[in-house]
């Protein structure tokens, strides 16, 4: 029983005791005999009327019982006995046979020590009132005496549950922070060259990269106790409660040396002083000059490594990154296709993964991913193999996780009219024919009419990871994102808004394209407009203007002329090869699903591949000709279609 429930059963003890003590004075006092004084008994004895005289245990009360059966209650005084007060009256027990007989009562052991406990009530209820209001002190649970505390969570690291073969795609970080646990391990070998171990290492990439997951490493691998803590949880409503938070962090891990703190989202209480709306000196700002003072400041020549993770570095206090406080910035970036393979075989450790999985295939289709989302995909693959009553986890839910987790769920209960679904047909053909077309435009991964995720239709392309694409590659992007609209257009003579995020991305990557990389040959390579950003707020909210009007109006002048000819571009295309586009979209209104590899077959008029049909693996309901015909509201074209496999 540990001390909480102590306490408690203590305190329901004593509220037991308080109401038994008051039930037996209520019993004791309320009687329902008649009371009568000592010379009436006197009086009652000399009339023969007494059977039967019986003294309390206490020697003051006595009860009386009649002849008649009757009962009454009489009280001795404290300064004589009952033989005295009769004998005053007159009256001598004993000295006949007609007298009553008297009985004395002995107290029990019972009676002794309840009385005993009723006298020291008082003392127990006082003391443990006082006993209950320390603990309470003492205890975490009481917000008011133990705000000041520090709430970081220890791991002795005896037992680590992640070491450093349980983090992969970041190599360089691992070598960078391999040193820290040599350090902690063997500090004499550092320690002989005059070298300094760097106090503080921050963590710097982008959400979900694994910052925190490798700072649990460091702590596994150097076995040492570690203190982890979120910037957020240092500051209150009260003034002082997070510089007290701090000094209670570091004097525990004074305690506890060598040892690592790890302050994840430091930028929570580390951001730039000066720039709050509510003056320089806050709360938050007392926070941060005691961590100053804590990382580098009198008396903190001892061994602790504190490791900090933040998506913004920008934001941070100058004091806090420079050296002697936060000497090393390891960045973890995206990983590339080799470090999303090293991933994925961590992830996939333990999982029952088919044999004929290829994990290469499945890091080149995954650009863009962090650890993150590269684990939220195995297990997404791993609900779809039990939601499907397989064995194992196969290629084919590998990749609908894929797309699950990057496009969306699929959305097949929605219903969409025939000449809507058309429509969204036609636009979706449009993107897809138009960067087919382009050889700088991103290679074709899917193209697909059902509605996933906020999208009524999806085009999707297989990325890359190139960090630097090229004008041309930009310039492909904006016509195969304006085929879309393109394709409405020249089909139904008419526009609709489905290509309003086509236009706003167009309207983005052109403006950058003269803005910021240079690439306009009427304003040269200069970058247009700085960026302002408001750092307490913590977004960029406004741009600088340090150009003209004139230059405003060429900067625009432009951008319609980038938007125009790609325009143009995507329009030449769809009208060169507008009866593919209508092939396409026959096939995209049967199957709503087509692969890259059916793509190109109907493209360029090549039987289909049998292996891709989507027929068979969504299969539709048969429709009537005569209520199809009455349901489509376009004049669409009878198209013939190449040669395919009927679904089975």
């Amino acid at each position: 029983m540990n001390s909480s429930n102590a306490a408690k059963w203590f305190i329901y003890l004593l509220i037991a005791l308080a109401i038994m003590a008051i039930m037996w004075s209520y019993n004791a006092t309320s009687t329902p005999t008649e009371e009568i004084s000592i010379s009436q008994l006197a009086q009652d004895i000399k009339d023969n009327e007494v059977a039967e005289i019986a003294v309390a245990s206490d020697g003051r009360e006595i009860t009386i019982t009649y002849t008649n059966q009757d009962e009454a209650t009489s009280h001795i005084s404290d300064n004589s006995s009952l033989e005295e007060q009769l004998a005053a009256y007159g009256v001598t027990l004993g000295s006949s046979e007609s007298q009553p007989n008297i009985t004395y009562e002995a107290p029990s052991q019972w009676e002794n020590w309840f009385s005993i406990a009723i006298l020291l009530l008082p003392a127990l209820l006082i003391i443990g009132f006082f006993y209950f209001m320390f603990r309470q002190s003492q205890g975490g649970n009481n917000q008011a005496m133990s705000f000041g505390k520090s709430k970081a969570r220890m791991f002795t690291g005896d037992q680590p549950t992640v070491n450093f073969d349980d983090v992969a795609g970041c190599d360089e970080a691992k070598e960078e922070l391999k040193e820290i646990v040599e350090f902690l391990q063997e500090p004499e070998k550092f320690v002989t060259f005059g070298a300094r171990i760097p106090k503080g290492v921050l963590l710097v990439g982008s959400p979900g990269t694994g910052k925190t997951l490798l700072a649990k490493a460091v702590s596994g691998e150097a076995g040492v106790p570690f203190f982890s803590i979120a910037g957020s949880e240092f500051v209150e409503m009260f003034v002082g409660v997070g510089a007290s938070r701090v000094r209670d962090l570091f004097e525990q891990a004074k305690r506890h040396s060598p040892c690592i703190i790890f302050i994840d989202e430091i930028d929570a209480v580390g951001r730039q002083r000066g720039a709050g709306l509510g003056g320089s000196h806050d709360e938050r700002e007392q926070t941060l000059n005691q961590i100053l003072v804590e990382m580098d400041g009198f008396g903190t020549d001892v061994h602790i490594i504190i490791i900090a993770a933040t998506n913004r570095p920008d934001i941070l206090d100058p004091a806090l990154t420079r050296p002697g406080r936060f000497d090393r910035r390891v960045v973890i970036d995206r990983p590339d296709v080799k470090g999303r393979e090293a991933i994925f075989n961590v992830h996939i450790r333990g999982k029952p993964v088919a044999a004929n999985v290829d994990v290469s295939k499945l890091a080149k289709a995954t650009p863009g991913f962090v650890g993150a989302d590269i684990e939220n995909t195995v297990n997404e693959a791993a609900l779809l193999a039990a939601r499907r009553n397989k064995k194992s986890i196969g290629t084919a839910e590998f990749h609908d996780a894929i797309e699950r987790v990057q496009l969306g769920p699929e959305r097949r209960s929605r219903i969409i009219s025939p000449e809507e679904k058309e429509v969204i047909a036609y636009h979706e053909a449009g993107h897809a024919l138009v960067s087919h077309f382009l050889a700088d435009a991103l290679p074709l991964r899917k193209v697909t009419i059902v509605p996933r995720g906020m999208g009524l239709g999806i085009t999707w392309y297989m990325e890359d990871d190139k960090l630097l694409p090229t004008k041309s590659q930009l310039e492909a992007r904006i016509a195969s994102m304006l085929g879309g609209r393109v394709a409405e257009e020249l089909v139904f003579d008419e526009i609709t808004v489905g290509a309003s995020d086509d236009l706003r991305r167009v309207t983005q990557t052109a403006r950058a394209m003269v803005t910021e990389y240079g690439m306009s040959k009427e304003l040269g390579p200069r970058v247009y407009g700085q960026k302002q950003e408001m750092v307490f707020l913590g977004r960029e909210i406004s741009e600088q203007r340090d150009y003209s009007d004139a230059v405003a109006e060429q900067i625009d002048d432009e951008v319609r002329r980038i938007v125009d000819e790609e325009y143009d571009l995507a329009r030449q295309i769809l009208i060169e090869n507008r009866d593919k586009l209508d092939i396409v979209v026959a096939r995209l209104l049967d199957v709503e699903t087509l692969e890259a590899e059916e793509f190109v077959a109907l493209v360029e008029g090549r039987p289909l591949p049998s292996s891709e049909s989507n027929a068979s693996q969504t299969p539709q309901p048969p429709v009537p000709e005569e209520e199809e015909s009455e349901s489509s509201g376009w004049n669409r074209p009878k198209l013939d279609l190449p040669p395919s496999p009927s679904p089975a």
